[in-house]
């Protein structure tokens, strides 16, 4: 158990705050910023703050925790956000005078992150009308036809209706060649991740994820027991060298090649090269979630990273989440020949076997065309809300913002100058009352670059518009603030109301 110690209370009061940030009530895996959050819920509810005491300036918690400033800034608006403290400008923050009533009760509750709502989230779909009805139509003609096979329990694999179409879709949409055999259903692309890291290492293996990268296959392969290991990201994709230098003999990498998350970059082909031959030389696998990889907006879809190698070295994940709707839950990977028993072992270990009620009218859509037609719509629908987006957001702040547009995905990247203190992006998120994530939120331990992940994709275009002048303007308001000289404590306002 970790502890950070004090010698007084009025030590403690000024400066450190006794936090135990390994204890039963933390979240293995999870994000810092959580941790943190968590350890002071346990300091505050268990008496060690007590109500209307001062807690720690964010600068002073930082530097006693390790943790980065822009992680006791989230861990603080949580909780003034959940009643445990209030920040007053100018002061700092305190302890409330009352805490929260139940409030073990609602400790626990609060460690459950809620999915995202509102414009510019990320993971909302738009799905066709007609395909819609297809799907509709396929569901229940399937439900009329209700046969034996959702009687018994199935092939841990999943019906091999549906993988045999997932197998054609493959070699059709990115020239992956695969046996039906060799593709495994699950409920999304984190199943299939838990299912493989368990099937391929043991706990404390080391394994490359990209940084920044996306944080929720990071937490799935910190609760697997593993080591993650931070490798930097440019704009060719991983740097496979600074890996090797790192943990040259690591078990596995976790990659995005086709649109890394978040900052939407292709891995060039030398690079793939590279990390297929480190790869085979290290005996170690590679993870490809194909990110987002239908909604290319410029030209055809890149070869998969799996195609290139044959399934010999990577296993391919990808999900129906974004090209139907999450609400389906179902998602798959394709395997290399020789982890097929290993993996398909551990997947009816784990819960036996996918559902089969939907699996049939899934493999409808796509070989009747209705997946591809869906495909063509929706990605048009896209690219103009991606358009619209982005040139809000560079015109309403005056240029403040630099907004690449993507060439694929469901997601663009806002960046200030990278020399603007981080709290001006969690200033004006907060301000602008919108959803998406903050760029540093995605960085683990390169230096974080401000800015936004922001999501174009499920989202009315006039709400769009919206959500970016508010976001905009908040910008460029929080950018003057924390430009103001350090007088009467203008230059504290900016850290207190980033408290808020």
């Amino acid at each position: 158990m970790r502890k950070i110690p004090t010698n007084s209370q009025a030590v403690r009061r000024k400066a450190e705050l006794p936090l135990d940030l390994d204890g039963p009530h933390i979240t293995q895996g999870a994000s810092s910023q959580h941790r943190l959050y968590q350890a002071l819920c346990h300091a505050i509810t268990g008496g060690i703050a007590k109500p209307g005491e001062p807690l720690p300036p964010q600068r002073t918690l930082a530097k006693q925790t390790g943790f980065r400033r822009n992680a006791v800034t989230s861990a603080y608006e949580r909780l003034i956000a959940d009643g445990f403290a209030v920040a007053t400008v100018g002061s700092g923050t305190f302890v409330a005078a009352r805490i929260p009533a139940r409030a073990d009760a609602r400790k626990t509750k609060i460690a459950i992150e809620a999915p995202q709502q509102g414009a510019l989230a990320l993971g909302c779909t738009h799905i066709d009308e007609r395909a819609l009805q297809r799907f509709r139509s396929f569901a229940g003609r399937r439900m009329r036809a209700f046969g034996n096979e959702h009687l018994q329990y199935g092939d841990p694999r999943g019906s091999r209706e549906l993988r045999a179409a997932i197998a054609d879709h493959l070699l059709s949409a990115r020239g992956l060649r695969c046996d039906p055999d060799q593709i495994m259903l699950a409920s999304g692309t984190q199943h299939a991740l838990r299912i493989v890291l368990g099937a391929i290492l043991k706990p404390g293996d080391q394994i490359w994820c990209e940084d920044p990268g996306y944080p929720a296959a990071r937490r799935a392969i910190g609760h697997c027991g593993l080591r993650p290991v931070s490798v930097p990201v440019d704009a060719s994709g991983i740097i496979v060298a600074k890996g090797r230098a790192q943990a040259p003999a690591a078990g596995a990498a976790y990659v995005t090649p086709s649109h890394q998350f978040p900052l939407g970059v292709q891995m060039s082909m030398p690079r793939r090269l590279e990390l297929l031959d480190w790869a085979r030389d290290a005996g170690a696998f590679v993870i490809e979630d194909d990110y987002d990889s239908e909604f290319r907006y410029d030209g055809a879809p890149l070869l998969s990273l799996a195609g290139i190698d044959h399934l010999s070295r990577v296993i391919y994940m990808g999900t129906f989440a974004k090209t139907l709707f999450p609400g389906l839950r179902i998602g798959y990977c394709a395997l290399p020949e020789r982890l097929v028993g290993p993996v398909t072992t551990a997947r009816a270990a784990l819960d036996r076997f996918p559902g089969t009620l939907l699996e049939g009218a899934v493999a409808d859509m796509l070989n009747s065309g209705a997946f591809a037609a869906n495909l063509r719509k929706v990605r048009g629908i896209y690219r103009d809300a991606r358009d619209v987006l982005a040139s809000t957001l560079s015109t309403a702040s005056d240029g403040l913002l630099s907004v690449p547009v993507p060439s694929q995905g469901l997601h663009l990247v806002a960046r200030f100058d990278p020399s603007t203190d981080p709290l001006v992006a969690a200033t004006a998120k907060r301000e602008a009352g919108v959803a998406g994530w903050l760029l540093a939120e995605t960085y683990f331990r390169s230096r974080p670059l401000p800015g936004f992940v922001l999501g174009f994709a499920g989202h009315p275009l006039p709400q769009l518009v919206a959500s970016a002048k508010r976001l905009a303007k908040a910008s460029l308001a929080a950018l003057q603030v924390s430009r103001k000289p350090n007088k009467a404590g203008t230059g504290r306002a900016i850290r207190s109301k980033a408290a808020t």
